[in-house]
């Protein structure tokens, strides 16, 4: 199984997981061409996308992709926000799990200025991994992770000053304060979780202004010793359960 970066950050999100026989879209916050495109055009074996909130950076594909025949998975006030109607919009519930092709995917809510979910996605190559992305705060232990999918989307002292120097204003600051997650914040999560078993973590979201990729890499490598990815437009790499 591997795992693919369509498009990372503000500029739009959507992430591949797929091996010979299926693919499972994560978020569709680009144009449909690029995700074709990533799928090199292939669309037979999508077996579906799982999108975790309403912001259009997560989710402006979704109208074409399902004209195309795939299937989306959403909260319903996500999919109230797309503006069409479809039998391929598929409504999640938080406290349920469900299949999406060989995919097993049970949503939890974030902590977002919308109503947004996670996913721990659990599959026989991938074994269990998370996504996690558009939160300030992220509550839950997930126990038995093989690779994880996390958002670090600011450093406070790189905010602070951008704040300082006048180059961010006051209510942006406290917008994403409020709505994305810091490097600390997501260390903390990496320390209260299990990762004896993780074989990849992958930081996605990065700010264009608030981090910086390679102090993040540095960081998290140093606090969990294990594989640590940037997502950056097409990283393509091993997701399996075991680096081999």
């Amino acid at each position: 199984m591997q795992l693919k970066v369509v498009s990372s950050g503000s500029i739009g999100n959507a992430y591949i997981v797929y091996n010979d026989n299926e693919a499972l879209l994560i978020e569709c916050g680009v144009k449909f061409k690029d995700i074709k495109q990533a799928l090199k055009f292939d669309l037979t074996k999508v077996v579906g996308c799982i999108v975790s909130h309403s912001h259009k950076d997560h989710c402006i594909g979704a109208k074409d992709l399902v004209n195309a025949g795939i299937d989306l998975y959403s909260l319903p006030e996500t999919s109230e926000t797309f503006g069409f109607k479809s039998h391929r919009l598929k409504a999640i519930d938080a406290s349920k799990s469900f299949n999406v092709g060989s995919f097993r995917v049970k949503a939890f809510p974030l902590n977002h200025d919308v109503p947004c979910v996670g996913f721990m996605i659990e599959h026989t190559e991938t074994g269990r991994f998370c996504f996690i992305t558009d939160t300030y705060f992220c509550e839950y232990k997930i126990p038995g992770m093989h690779n994880v999918i996390i958002e670090a989307n600011y450093c406070q002292s790189i905010l602070d000053q951008k704040v300082a120097a006048g180059a961010t204003p006051d209510f942006l600051r406290n917008r994403v304060l409020r709505s994305h997650m810091s490097l600390a914040t997501c260390k903390g999560f990496l320390q209260a979780n299990d990762l004896k078993s993780v074989n990849n973590i992958v930081l996605i979201h990065l700010s264009d202004s608030n981090s910086h990729a390679e102090r993040f890499k540095n960081e998290v490598t140093e606090l969990t010793a294990k594989n640590v990815h940037i997502a950056s437009k097409g990283l393509d790499i091993n997701f399996n359960k075991t680096p081999f």
